[in-house]
C-alpha cells in the first residue's frame, strides 16, 4: 500500500489533480528534471491545499514556481522559519501563497503549500532539479522518478508535524483521475546503445545518426504503482573526464556561485583478481517489519520481501570466509539478535544461525532501526576483524536523521552497505547511512534481485582496503583548485568517484590545459588515474555544476533542524541561500500580491483520493470509513497489530487480490522446488558438502547411484560430493553465478587441499557421471 504525488490539504478533502507532466534533460550522467502538476480548482469556495510528493535524497531542487491563469509566479529561497511566517502573513491578508520545504523527517519528502485558490481558478506548479545519476553494476546510468511514497513507521519520537502522517482516502489504481506524462531527452557524446524501464515506453528516437541523442516517452496510462526508472547504456561510460562551469564574476569573493566550477569523474581501474581478506566481522541488520510481508514489486508474480530476504542471507552465510566472525539481527519495532554478541564463522553456528533464518517472518510490527544499530555500535570491537555491516530494509522509517547521525558518529569503527527494498524505499535513508560510513548503497525495485545485490556487495566488501587515496592538480600559472567534496578514503572497484572542486585566481586567456591525478595504493602497489582537460569554462543557465557542488556540501553538513551540529547550522543555511538549494533550514516562498481577497473565515480543504495497491500477503491495519459504490474508503497504517487483507470486508471485486494471492502462496512453503537454494543450504561452512539424501534429490539422481559412481580410491565420499555440487551449480545455475560466485571459490579451495594431484581425474568422472558439458577448465587445475 502506497501513497503519490498529490494536492493533499490540511483538513484531507479532496482536490482534484487532473495531471503531472515530466520533461527530463540527460547529459552523459547528469539529469536536469522539471515536473509540473496541473490542478483546477472547481469549488465555489477558496482553498488552502498541501502538495506532498517523494524526491530523491540527491536531488538539488533548484526553481519553484507557480502559474496561477496564466500568471507566473517565482519563488525565493529564504531562512524556512522566515517563510513560514510570510506565508501566513500574506494568507491573513488575502494574497495568493505558495510555500515549498522539505520535511521535517526525512530528506527524500518535500510538502508545498498553496494558499488561496480561488474559485474556477487552473494552477500549475513546477519544481525543478538536477541530480547525478548512479552507475549500475553492468555499467547502466539510472535515473528514477519517484512516484511511490510509502506510509513510514511513527516511533514514540517521531515529529508531530511530519507530512508523513498523512492518512488519506484509497481508491482503486484504475479510478485515479490523474496521469502521468514523461518525456526524457539523453545526450551523450559516447553514443546511446539502448534505453530500459521498468514502465511501458514509446520505441527510442534516435535524433541524428551518430546516436548522440536520443528521446523515450512515457506511454499512457502508468498505474503510480512503481516508480518510473529509466536505464540507460552508452557505448564507452567508463572514459574519466572534467566538466568545467562557469560562475557568476559579479558576486562578492567567497561566493559559491562566484568562481569556475568543475566535475570530475574518475573510474579507478583496481585489479579484480586480488585475494579476499579472511578476516572481518559481518553483522547483516534485516528488516522484519510488517510491510516485508509485502512483494518486491507489484507484479503479479513477484517474490514475498520476506522470502527473497531469507534466501539472500542464506547465500550470505555459505559466502563467508572461515575465521571471520558472524552476527545477524531482525529489527521491527523491537529487535531480535541470533546470539548475544557476535561469533566465530563455523560448522555449528553457522547451523544454528540457519536454522533461525528459515523460520524467519515478517512479524516484529514497525520499523524503528535506530534501537538495534546502538546495540551494534556498542558492542565490543574485534581485533583483527573491522565491523563490515550490511543493513536491509524497505525504508519505512520516519527518524531518518537520527538514524543517519548515529551511523556517522561511528563511522571511525565500521563501513555500512544498505540496500532499499521495494518501491518507495527511502532514499534519504539507504543512501545516507552509506555515505556517512564509506560504504555503498544499493535499491531492490521490480525484477532485480535481492540476492545478487547482496552478494556483489559482500564480494566487495571482502576486497582488499585501498589506501592513501589523494588528488592532486596541475593547473596553469595563477590557478589553484578548491575542494568542494568531502575527501575521499574508500575506492570500491567497478566505483565512479565523482569529485566537486571550484578554481580560483586569473583564468589563462589563451588555451590551456590542466591536469588531475587521482592517486591510491593497494596492497603496496601504487596506482595512479589522470585526466587532462581545457581550462575553458562554458556556460550554463542553469549552473548545474555549481548546484550539484553545493548539494555534496549540504549533505555532509545538514542533518536536519533537529540533528545538524550547532557548529554546521550556520554553514548550511548560508550554502543553501548562495547556491539556492533549498536545505532542512530554507524553505521557497511566493507571494502574489495583486490578489487581495479577504477569505472569509478559514480556507477550505479537499483530499485526492489515493491509489490502492494490494499486498495481497501484506498484513495491514485497516479503518473503513464511508462506502465509495461497491468499494469503501479505507486509510491504513503499517505499525501495530495487523489484519491480513483477505479478512478485510472493505475490498471487493475491484480489486485484484485474488489473483495476486494465489501466485504468492507458492513462496510461503519453505523453499519449495528451488534446487538452487536447496543445494546452497546443504553446503558447509568450509565449502564442502556431504553425500547424502539432500544432494541426491537436487542432482536428481538416487543416492545408490552416486555411491556407486564414486572413484573412492581417489577421494573421499565429502570430496566426490563437492566435485558434484559445484558441476551442477555451472551447469544448472549459470545465470545466477554472481550469487554463488563466493561459496563456490570456497569450494574450490576446499577441494584443492582435499583432492590434491587427484582433482583431474575426480573431476573427469564426476563430469562423465552427471552427462554434463561442463568445461573441465572451470577447476583451473
Amino acid at each position: 500500500m502506497v501513497h503519490f504525488y498529490g494536492l493533499l490539504t490540511l483538513q484531507r478533502e479532496p482536490v482534484p489533480l487532473k495531471s503531472i507532466s515530466v520533461s527530463v534533460s540527460i547529459y552523459e550522467f547528469v539529469a536536469d528534471v522539471s515536473a509540473t502538476l496541473n490542478y483546477e480548482n472547481e469549488e465555489k469556495v477558496p482553498l488552502e491545499a498541501v502538495f506532498l510528493f517523494p524526491m530523491d535524497e540527491d536531488s538539488a531542487v533548484y526553481s519553484f514556481e507557480a502559474l496561477v491563469d496564466g500568471k507566473k509566479i517565482v519563488a525565493e529561497l529564504q531562512d524556512k522559519m522566515k517563510a513560514r511566517t510570510n506565508y501566513e502573513k500574506a494568507i491573513s491578508q488575502g494574497h495568493q501563497a505558495f510555500l515549498l520545504e522539505e520535511d521535517s523527517s526525512s530528506r527524500d519528502v518535500f510538502s508545498c503549500n498553496v494558499g488561496n485558490l480561488q474559485p474556477g481558478s487552473k494552477a500549475a506548479v513546477t519544481l525543478k532539479y538536477v541530480q547525478e545519476l548512479p552507475l549500475e553494476t553492468d555499467g547502466a546510468l539510472r535515473f528514477v522518478l519517484p512516484a511511490v511514497l510509502n506510509p513510514r513507521y511513527q516511533f514514540s519520537g517521531s515529529s508531530k508535524d511530519s507530512c508523513l502522517n498523512v492518512k488519506t482516502p484509497i481508491i482503486p489504481v484504475e479510478d485515479l483521475p490523474y496521469t502521468l506524462s514523461m518525456v526524457a531527452t539523453i545526450d551523450s557524446k559516447h553514443g546511446i546503445e539502448k534505453v530500459q524501464s521498468n514502465c511501458p515506453l514509446s520505441p527510442t528516437e534516435y535524433l541524428g545518426e551518430d546516436k548522440t541523442s536520443a528521446q523515450v516517452s512515457l506511454a499512457a496510462g502508468h498505474k503510480f504503482d512503481r516508480d518510473v526508472e529509466l536505464l540507460i547504456y552508452y557505448s564507452e561510460v567508463h572514459t574519466p573526464s572534467v566538466v568545467l562551469e562557469m560562475g557568476m564574476p559579479k558576486m562578492k569573493p567567497g561566493h559559491l556561485m562566484r568562481d569556475p566550477s568543475a566535475m570530475v569523474s574518475f573510474y579507478p581501474n583496481i585489479p579484480e583478481d586480488q585475494p579476499s581478506n579472511t578476516c572481518g566481522e559481518f553483522v547483516f541488520l534485516m528488516d522484519r517489519s510488517g510491510s516485508m510481508q509485502s512483494p518486491m514489486s507489484s507484479q503479479d508474480t513477484s517474490q514475498l520481501r520476506i522470502q527473497a530476504a531469507k534466501e539472500t542471507l542464506i547465500l550470505l552465510l555459505k559466502s563467508l570466509p572461515m575465521g571471520c566472525y558472524f552476527n545477524i539481527y531482525g529489527f521491527g519495532s523491537s529487535y531480535e539478535a541470533y546470539f548475544p554478541k557476535s561469533v566465530k564463522y563455523t560448522q555449528q553456528t553457522m547451523e544454528e544461525a540457519l536454522g533461525r533464518v528459515k523460520l524467519m517472518q515478517a512479524d516484529l510490527g514497525g520499523t524503528e532501526i535506530l534501537a538495534p544499530l546502538q546495540n551494534i555500535y556498542r558492542g565490543p570491537s574485534i581485533p583483527g576483524h573491522p565491523l563490515q555491516l550490511f543493513v536491509f530494509t524497505d525504508g519505512e522509517v520516519t527518524d531518518t536523521f537520527s538514524v543517519i547521525k548515529e551511523v556517522r558518529i561511528n563511522r571511525q569503527k565500521h563501513r555500512c552497505f544498505s540496500f532499499g527494498i521495494g518501491e518507495g524505499a527511502s532514499t534519504s535513508l539507504i543512501k545516507g547511512i552509506a555515505r556517512a560510513s564509506g560504504g555503498t548503497s544499493e535499491f531492490i525495485t521490480g525484477k532485480d534481485r535481492m540476492q545478487s545485490k547482496a552478494l556483489r556487495t559482500l564480494k566487495r566488501s571482502l576486497q582488499p582496503v585501498v589506501e592513501d587515496v589523494s588528488l592532486s592538480w596541475h593547473l596553469p600559472s595563477g590557478l589553484s583548485a578548491k575542494m568542494l567534496s568531502p575527501e575521499q578514503t574508500v575506492i570500491f572497484r567497478g566505483q565512479r568517484l565523482i569529485i566537486y572542486a571550484q578554481l580560483t585566481g586569473r583564468m589563462p586567456a589563451a588555451e590551456t590545459t590542466g591536469k588531475v591525478c587521482l592517486k591510491y595504493t593497494l596492497q603496496g602497489k601504487t596506482f595512479e588515474d589522470k585526466v587532462t582537460f581545457p581550462v575553458q569554462p562554458k556556460p550554463d543557465v542553469n549552473f548545474t555544476i555549481h548546484r550539484l557542488a553545493a548539494k555534496s556540501l549540504l549533505q555532509t553538513k545538514d542533518m536536519g533542524l533537529r540533528d545538524t551540529p550547532a557548529s554546521d547550522k550556520k554553514d548550511a543555511l548560508n550554502l543553501s541561500l548562495e547556491s539556492g538549494i533549498i536545505s532542512s533550514f530554507t524553505a521557497f516562498i511566493a507571494i502574489n500580491k495583486e490578489l487581495n481577497k479577504p477569505v472569509q473565515g478559514p480556507l477550505a480543504h479537499r483530499d485526492i483520493p489515493r491509489p490502492m495497491l494490494l499486498r495481497a500477503s501484506a498484513p495491514l491495519k485497516i479503518r473503513c470509513q464511508s462506502g465509495l459504490g461497491k468499494l469503501k474508503a479505507c486509510s491504513y497504517s503499517y505499525d501495530k497489530p495487523w489484519m491480513s487483507l483477505e479478512k478485510l470486508p472493505c475490498l471487493l471485486e475491484k480489486t485484484h487480490s485474488s489473483t495476486h494471492r494465489t501466485n504468492l502462496e507458492t513462496y510461503h512453503a519453505g523453499f519449495g522446488e528451488n534446487h538452487l537454494v536447496q543445494l546452497i543450504y546443504h553446503q558447509n561452512a568450509n565449502g564442502s558438502w556431504d553425500l547424502n539424501e539432500d544432494l541426491a534429490k537436487v542432482l536428481g539422481v538416487s543416492l545408490e547411484e552416486i555411491t556407486a559412481a564414486h572413484p573412492a580410491e581417489l577421494v573421499d565420499s565429502s570430496g566426490w560430493a563437492t566435485i558434484l555440487a559445484v558441476i551442477w551449480l555451472h551447469g544448472n545455475g549459470k545465470d545466477l553465478k554472481c550469487e554463488w560466485e563466493l561459496l563456490e571459490r570456497k569450494a574450490m579451495a576446499w577441494m584443492r587441499v582435499h583432492a590434491g594431484s587427484t582433482m583431474p581425474l575426480v573431476v573427469k568422472a564426476a563430469i562423465t557421471f552427471l552427462k554434463s558439458s561442463v568445461d573441465p577448465a572451470i577447476f583451473a587445475f
